[in-house]
């Protein structure tokens, strides 16, 4: 007979206490596999898929999409066993023979119910997925999977439920269209990858299936969405779940509340303990970054992977924190000292559609350029698709923060707390500029430093600022570093 556990929410680290159900990976009646991801999350750090321990049919769910969870919450329930699986309650789904069945026959069965299920959202009494297209949540064969003899993975806490857990409320029926259906889209996949994106739709009731992507190959992107809000959408029905779900109505004057959750939340709590912990000072400085540009060009040129700007302008800044180490520290406010350190994990801001990010090179003081720009390339694709983990996130001991990309010239961040400092780069613009004695076009850029006031003085801060701005003129001044 199945075996009916329970699977929580796990601890995803980092003093992460709740997460919030981005989406379902699978659907009640649904055969998963030892380690399969079965729900994806967002913490105020990261957005993470969360594997499950128990291989066999998904009998309930635990939480809609956007409900916040905290740790320990049951996510779903797994009926285990080598006999036929019970028919999950209110599923409509009956599974025969599945202890009989060969992993093989598991997987095409798994496969062919995921076929065409990409909308926002399914009838949860389906066996459909709910997937991204390309994703496959079929069975994973594999030696102790464990999922059609019953075995429980060592390690695993479970918990034997003696009756059966409620089932998951049907799906919101779908709006209207918000433009008139394209016959070619009608059925099949919808082309979107971005979780975000699904979310902002179902929240706001488009329907997807009615929108043209304007990203590659029709990919639909958050700015197709907020488009066709601005346009004007049908809202959705009004029933006891999106009374429960849906965003509160702006009043007439045209007034909006967002929640301040998740990443947006975990930023406004840092920011606002920075402005309350640290007296801050920034100070400027305007540098010639011609040179720096043409030894970019030169190292381009010369074959090998393409050097980014940000990883010269990290190279430098490693460079400046080794003769000032006050600016690699931090203040432990308990203690009160200030306590310098030795490696140097230079986090970096990162604009993403989750909002600003800040992943964090480790022991950047130990790579090479080349080392650096592949690294910032791993984590600026890992932040805008949404991997990053919530350790790539953490530690950073000094920020770099290129603003430039944003075409202004100069600005006065908030120190990353609890960091003592953040080196930040404008935009790189044709200047009238007096370059050995005649005037020319130069290529300027503007460099500022935020510093804590309690770790240094405004000469430590000064003479940081001027060594980095040394070497965005002349490159050669970092030979005596190499």
């Amino acid at each position: 007979m199945a075996q009916v556990l329970e699977f929580k929410l796990p601890d995803l680290g980092e003093g992460l206490t709740e997460a919030e159900i981005v989406r379902w990976l699978v659907q009640v009646g649904d055969v998963v596999a030892v380690d399969q991801p079965v729900v994806e999350v967002e913490t105020a750090k990261a957005m993470v898929e969360v594997p499950c321990p128990y291989g066999g049919v998904v009998t309930a769910r635990y939480g809609e999409e956007g409900t916040e969870l905290p740790v320990g919450a049951p996510l779903l329930t797994v009926a285990v066993g080598g006999g036929p699986a019970a028919e999950p309650e209110g599923s409509g789904n009956v599974l025969v023979g599945y202890g009989t069945q060969a992993p093989a026959a598991r997987r095409r069965r798994v496969r062919a119910a995921t076929v065409g299920a990409v909308t926002v959202g399914t009838p949860t009494g389906g066996t459909t997925t709910g997937q991204v297209p390309g994703r496959d949540t079929g069975h994973r064969a594999g030696p102790g999977s464990g999922a059609s003899d019953g075995h429980v993975p060592a390690g695993a806490h479970a918990r034997v439920t003696p009756t059966a857990p409620a089932p998951v409320s049907p799906q919101t029926p779908s709006p209207a269209p918000t433009t008139a259906p394209d016959p070619a889209t009608a059925d099949g996949p919808v082309p979107v990858i971005s979780p975000l994106v699904r979310r902002l739709a179902r929240d706001n009731g488009v329907d997807l299936r009615r929108l043209a992507g304007s990203g590659p190959d029709g990919l639909i992107l958050r700015a197709d969405v907020e488009n066709a809000l601005r346009a004007g959408t049908t809202p959705v029905p009004v029933t006891e779940e999106t009374a429960v779900r849906a965003p509160v109505a702006a009043p007439a004057g045209g007034e909006v509340r967002v929640p301040l959750k998740g990443v947006r939340g975990a930023v406004a709590d840092k920011l606002s303990r920075s402005r309350r912990e640290i007296p801050d000072a920034t100070c400027w400085v305007d540098a010639d970054a011609t040179e720096l540009l043409r030894a970019r060009a030169a190292m381009n040129a010369a074959g090998g992977p393409k050097i980014s700007l940000l990883a010269l302008l990290a190279r430098v800044s490693t460079a400046a924190l080794a003769r000032f180490p006050e600016l690699n520290s931090f203040v432990d406010t308990e203690a009160r000292e200030v306590v310098r350190l030795d490696r140097v994990h230079l986090g970096f801001a990162a604009q993403t559609e989750r909002g600003l990010v800040v992943p964090v090179v480790r022991d950047a003081h130990t790579r090479d350029t080349e080392s650096l720009s592949a690294e910032f390339t791993r984590l600026t694709d890992a932040a805008r698709e949404g991997r990053l983990t919530p350790g790539e996130l953490t530690g950073g001991t000094f920020t770099l923060n290129n603003y430039g990309v944003f075409g202004v010239d100069g600005s006065t961040p908030i120190i990353n707390h609890p960091e003592a400092a953040m080196l930040g780069v404008g935009r790189i613009v044709a200047k009238p500029w007096v370059h050995e004695g005649e005037l020319a076009v130069r290529r300027v850029v503007q460099l500022s430093l935020t510093f804590d006031h309690r770790v240094c003085d405004g000469g430590t801060a000064g003479g940081f600022l001027r060594y980095v701005a040394d070497c965005v003129e002349q490159p050669a001044v970092l030979l005596r570093t190499l």
